[in-house]
Parts: structure tokens; sequence; C-alpha cells
């Protein structure tokens, strides 16, 4: 019925170019998967792009200006992520990163610090020992509390149960292993929310074996590079998916921009095979794409406000960082508060801003009908701002998990300033896609390993 689009036939079609999507594709590209990805923007990024100050002005306060250089410095050296996130070192990201050797596009630089608000100033996370012993988080006995639990943690080798304190992370919970150490209420805040990344404290009731994991990470990571354990992309995030976009034309596959879906095909088992642009169309096995294009498979789970903010100086008491995160743990706002605040800073030695000018971004989900008021906190630490620009967007994610319908749909960013929710939702879909969970350790598929992938995709389509 439909002229082919590009070859006409893939394994895959992947809607979108936002990093979730991109990931996505990369990885099924090194599978050996036949991956057609299209966008119906003429850029790349889709929800997550980076923006000029001119491009900001126009998308958020419907401002087709050329921004005075004597206030902003020049527009074109602004690269602000709409979605910006950090990337922990040692984290999932960085692995498959280096799993699909998109490594050789990029260039990366170690955030300066990472932060956790406690009192009234943010306070560098310890995670360390001796760290511990410093830290102007705690009083001193708190301090050779905390001081004890971090040499548990990095000493503790589920091989050997000598190091365990008769604590098997696997049965016991984290709230029990918090009271054995005699932490107080600030300190598991900042381990659970600033060490671990954990968004709500649901955790403490799980086995501790996840936390003590995310500890050593972290810890892995800071002891790596110092400073912090966080890296970013030089000139911003959008460097990332035209990175994958190399990799899938290194694998066969095809990148459309400025390509609008008008309808994903479904077999008569309602099944997707498919997409339709205009009177051209591809056929597939299944699809992956980002809620956009599956209105009707997704649905809103809450909001997230985003405010983007131009500095002339560092936040204070960040020891003067040009690039930083700050974590305000919910309980610092007040008792009736459930999810956290997040801060992220950066500057020109990441190539996202002129020389003198500071980028920031002050994000968390939404809570109440005002959502500006619900970030004062973050805003209120950033000292003078020359200008702002506010977001607030709904997060969706999928109504199922596409196993029935073969399409699979990514999730909406949350608020977070770190890359490990994304991930967790990248390696998630991967495992929804194939069945089984993605070993990041292993080298690239080999060439029958691929033909194994292709033929258990090809099996599913059909089942």
């Amino acid at each position: 019925e439909f002229e082919a689009l590009a070859d006409g036939e893939y394994d895959a079609v992947v809607l979108g170019t936002g990093l979730s999507e991109c990931m996505v594709s990369g990885l099924l590209s090194v599978a050996g998967l036949k991956v057609l990805h299209a966008d119906r923007n003429d850029y790349y990024g889709s929800a997550c792009a980076s923006l000029s100050l001119a491009q900001l002005f126009e998308r958020y306060k419907a401002a087709k200006i050329d921004p005075p250089e004597s206030r902003y410095g020049r527009s074109r050296d602004y690269n602000v992520d709409l979605v910006p996130k950090f990337i922990m070192s040692s984290g999932n990201m960085v692995k498959m990163l280096l799993y699909c050797d998109v490594t050789k596009y990029l260039e990366f630089k170690l955030v300066d610090g990472s932060f956790v608000f406690s009192g009234s100033r943010p306070h560098k996370v310890p995670v360390t020992p001796s760290e511990a012993m410093t830290s102007g988080l705690m009083g001193i006995l708190e301090k050779n509390r905390c001081r004890q639990f971090f040499s548990w943690v990095h000493y503790y080798d589920l091989e050997d149960s000598s190091t365990w304190q008769k604590r098997d992370i696997r049965r016991v919970t984290m709230k029990e292993v918090f009271k054995y150490f005699g932490l107080q209420k600030d300190t598991i805040e900042f381990v659970g929310h600033a060490l671990a990344l954990y968004r709500d404290d649901s955790y403490l009731d799980l086995p501790a074996l996840d936390t003590v994991m995310r500890i050593k990470q972290y810890a892995d990571a800071l002891a790596r590079h110092g400073k912090s354990p966080y890296l970013y992309p030089m000139y911003g995030l959008g460097e990332l998916p035209q990175s994958f976009a190399r990799l899938s034309a290194v694998y066969g596959g095809t990148f459309m921009l400025h390509t609008p879906i008008d309808e994903i095909l479904y077999d008569s088992e309602g099944r997707a095979c498919g997409v339709r642009s205009g009177q051209q169309a591809a056929k597939c096995k299944f699809v992956v794409g980002d809620p956009s294009y599956f209105p009707s498979k997704t649905e809103r789970v809450g909001k997230v406000i985003r405010c983007y903010c131009i500095l002339e100086a560092p936040p204070p008491n960040t020891r003067d960082s040009s690039s930083c995160q700050i974590i305000i743990p919910a309980r610092q706002i007040g008792p009736e508060r459930k999810h956290d605040i997040y801060v992220l800073v950066l500057s020109e030695p990441h190539k996202v801003c002129p020389a003198g000018k500071y980028v920031a971004l002050v994000s968390t989900t939404v809570e109440t009908d005002k959502p500006e008021e619900e970030i004062k906190a973050g805003l209120d630490l950033l000292g003078p701002i020359v200008d702002s620009f506010v977001a607030v967007d709904d997060m969706f994610v999928p109504k199922s998990s596409g196993a029935e319908d073969k399409t699979y749909i990514t999730r909406s960013y949350d608020a977070t300033t770190h890359f490990e929710t994304a991930v967790d939702d990248v390696l998630n879909v991967y495992k929804r896609i194939f069945g089984h969970d993605l070993d990041l350790s292993k080298s690239k598929p080999t060439a029958e390993e691929a033909s194994s992938n292709r033929a258990t995709v090809a099996s599913a389509s059909e089942s």
C-alpha cells in the first residue's frame, strides 16, 4: 500500500531521539538488530535537546530576540540541556557507553563537587571514614558512628562472612543496619538520598544489599576521580544522541530527522508491525519510542518543574565549584514534603555557557498547585540570578510492558539530576524486549550471538 520508508524493513523502529531512546537504539544495534531511528523534529534530543540562549527565550518566554551580549554573553556560546543529568563515573551509564563503544565520539569533564543540604547550607557529601570525621554535617559522636558505618560498607564482602558483623545484607533491611550502627535521622537522610540516590524512603524496609552496593559504587567513583563521582560531556548532553547516531550507522542502521510518524501499524493480532510517515512505511518486528508517540498507551503519573537559571558566580557554600550537584532532601524542607529538590550547576569549563557565566537547574516533582513555590529552597541557594526560565512538564509511564502489542515505551525523565534512574529505564526496556537482563560486564555480542538475538526477536514477533 505504501512506498518504502528508508530501506522499508527493519528489526526495530525507534521513535524519538531523546537520550533513553538513543541508548536503546545503540543497544539494539550492538545486539545485531537492524534499526530505523526516526524523530519528528529536525534536531536531535527530543525532550532533552540542548538550546542556545536565544532558543531558551523563544521557547519559554515566547520572545524571538537576540539577548544582549553585555548582560548574557553570546547566545551561541550557550548549550543548555533541557534535562541535564550528571553521569556517575562508575555507574551503568558509563558501562553502557563503553559497551556500545561510543566514548570515542565524546569528551567528558569531571564535575567539581557533590553536596547535600542540611541545616542552613550545602555540605560536601562524605563517603569515607576520614570524610565522616571532618564533615560539618554531624556532631562528634555521630561522626564516629558514621565512620564505623562507612568502614563496614567499605570492607563488606559477600564472599567473606567475617566482614559482615553478623549482618547478612541479603536478609536484613537497611533500617536494621542503620539501627545497628545507631545513625541519626539526618545521617540516614544524606546516606539514602545523596549517596545511594534514592528518591524516597521505601528502601529502608528492603534488604540492605542494593543500598550497600550503591554506596560502594559512589565511593569507588569518588576514589577514582577525587573531587566528585560525576562526569558531564563537553558541550552538553546534545553530543550523546549524535554519538549513538554514528554507532547506528556503523551497524547498518538508519537515522531520520524531520520525519513525522502519522501511524503505528499493527497486524491482525494487535501487534506493532511497522510505522507510517505520509505515504511511506517501514515494516518491523517491534517499535520503541518515547511517550509522546503513544498517547493512548501511556498514563500521566505526575509533573516535574525545572527552572533554568543564568548566574554570574557559583552558588555560595559550594567551594567556588565551577560545576556541582546539590541535593536537598525532602525532610529538610518540611515534614509534609515527599520529594527531594535537585540543583545542578555547570559553567564555561564544560562549554555550556560563556566565561563568567553559570547555568543552574533547580528541579523537583510537583506536589501542589503552586510548583514555583516548591523550588524556592533550591533557588535560594544560587545567589543572585541574572535570568530564569521555568518549565512544568507532565511525566508519563507506559500502561503495559509491551510484550503483547510489541510497543516498548520509555518513561518520561524525572526530576533527578543524575542518570541512574534513566539508565534503569533503558535496561528495563532491554529486558522487556529480549526477556533477559543485559550484562554490561561482557564484551559486545559476537556474530553468532547477534544472529541468535535476531532469531529471538523474529520468534517473539511470530508467537
